[in-house]
């Protein structure tokens, strides 16, 4: 039996992290924001760094709800077109070469997205981690929690339903 020899560790993870700046890079409002990735494994943490831009009530001061809720949507969307793409990095189906954000699968698209504020954002960093509970052919369902300095403490959650890309492009 002829089986193909598997690729260095390096050249996946090389591929990977090339995949996720591409899909990152593909979505402007994420730049916008100062939104970035940290990938760890298969987990994906999304940073929204402090910015005085987002601040909502100043006399708190807190961040306001529009951005968090965009933070928290832009991490579910991310966190599941990512989950599309890993499969496709691990097999070397996308070329780092040819990598570009037209070659990327599509992005799911919000079909609704509700966020509970469990505290004020406080003028900080904050950090979010998605979870798919579904995830289908034509739907997939998504959980994500925002913390600031400590996740047992999450300041807002959402929860997410998508409607999946199709196969055909």
């Amino acid at each position: 039996m002829n089986r193909k020899k598997p690729e260095p560790v390096q050249v996946i993870k090389t591929r990977r992290d090339a995949a996720l700046q591409t899909l990152v890079g593909s979505v402007p409002f994420i730049d916008f924001l100062g939104l970035k990735f940290d990938r760890r494994g298969d987990e994906l943490t999304a940073i929204f760094p402090f910015d005085d831009r987002f601040i909502g009530n100043p006399v708190l001061p807190a961040i306001h709800g529009g951005a968090t809720a965009a933070f928290l949507e832009l991490t579910a969307v991310v966190g599941l077109a990512w989950s599309i793409l890993w499969d496709a990095t691990e097999t070397g189906d996308f070329n780092i070469a040819d990598m570009t954000a037209e070659n990327l699968p599509r992005l799911p698209k919000t079909i609704d997205f509700t966020v509970d504020y469990l505290r004020t954002g406080l003028p900080r960093d904050a950090y979010a981690r998605a979870r798919i509970t579904r995830s289908g052919r034509r739907y997939a369902s998504v959980q994500v929690e925002g913390w600031q300095d400590n996740r047992d403490r999450p300041f807002a959650q959402g929860i997410g339903h998508f409607l999946m890309p199709s196969s055909k492009a």
